[in-house]
């Protein structure tokens, strides 16, 4: 067993927490942009202005759909490329001013710690042995210095195709009425409820990985949903009209 499986399995890391960011995101903005699409024909349709089809709305949809899943996920896997990028390049350059300026790094790394409720004698016995690490100096200065924690963990591929597939499979729900009926207002009400137990399905997982109040959780997801939803269905309703 290496140490990431150990890690999993010490702290009940399940896939889903591993990667709620993505699954998250993704399923949230998959299911806001397919049911833009549905919502803003169903607000040119109300004002009788055009006849829409059924198909119509499956075609853009679902190019839609791909179309942004694909970005989404080649966007998640270029911006953790570049925040691997630039952590290793802040890391070599923290590493350099430890060699260069070790007392200006013991200083800096004393103060880090007294700042966290370290006493005074105590960090600086702690400073004086992580000096000796200088590799163990830098991650503390990266985490604690600049904020930044070490991404090397996190796959950029696997982390894009877990933000695509999210997109894929949550943002189909809301265009499954018009696989199998015609366009109309039941339709178009019958993609209302589909899309908000797809909201919280993602919020009822989104709860399941983080423990938070299920109020919270659930409530935060169909709120943000609901009010991407009547924006979508009031741009069309005025550019119809």
């Amino acid at each position: 067993m290496d140490w990431q499986d150990h890690r999993r399995d010490a702290h009940g890391l399940g896939r889903t927490q591993e990667f709620l960011k993505q699954i998250i995101y993704g399923g949230n903005d998959g299911i806001v942009t397919t049911f833009a699409i549905v919502a803003g024909f169903a607000g040119a349709q109300a004002q009788g202005v055009v006849q829409i089809g059924g198909l119509a709305v499956l075609v853009f949809g679902l190019a839609n759909l791909f179309a942004d899943a694909v970005s989404m996920g080649l966007g998640e896997f270029l911006s953790l490329r570049s925040q691997h990028d630039l952590y290793r390049k802040r890391r070599r350059s923290e590493l350099r001013e430890i060699a260069e300026n070790p007392s200006q790094e013991r200083t800096e790394l004393f103060e880090i710690l007294r700042q966290r409720g370290v006493p005074p004698g105590e960090a600086d016995t702690v400073t004086g042995l992580l000096a000796r690490h200088p590799e163990i100096m830098a991650d503390l200065m990266m985490t604690y210095e600049f904020g930044m924690a070490n991404p090397e963990d996190e796959s950029p591929a696997v982390s894009g195709l877990f933000t695509f597939f999210s997109f894929v499979v949550f943002g189909a729900i809301p265009i499954l009425p018009y696989f199998f009926l015609d366009p109309g207002r039941s339709t178009f009400w019958l993609s209302v409820l589909t899309t908000f137990i797809a909201l919280v399905a993602l919020g009822l997982l989104r709860w399941n990985a983080t423990d938070e109040p299920i109020a919270r959780s659930v409530g935060e997801t169909v709120l943000v949903g609901t009010v991407c939803a009547v924006v979508a269905y009031g741009v069309g309703h005025m550019v119809a009209g």
